[in-house]
């Protein structure tokens, strides 16, 4: 289950990045991004360190999105 959480924050992520790179309505973008935030948090506490740090990146991926 971890890993698959993992990869949902992952790709959370890469859709904010994608709807927030095309200028999309920010009603659109903020959606994006609580979605995102919200994968990256339920993947942490179930993952290894190696993922946690790269949740982490994410994490900061979505600070500066916000």
């Amino acid at each position: 289950m971890r890993d698959r959480l993992f990869e949902e924050a992952r790709r959370f992520v890469e859709q904010a990045q994608l709807i927030a790179s095309e200028n999309s309505d920010p009603h659109d973008q903020a959606k994006a991004l609580d979605i995102a935030k919200n994968a990256v948090s339920s993947a942490f506490a179930n993952s290894t360190f190696a993922q946690q740090r790269q949740l982490q990146e994410f994490q900061h991926t979505l600070d500066r999105l916000s």
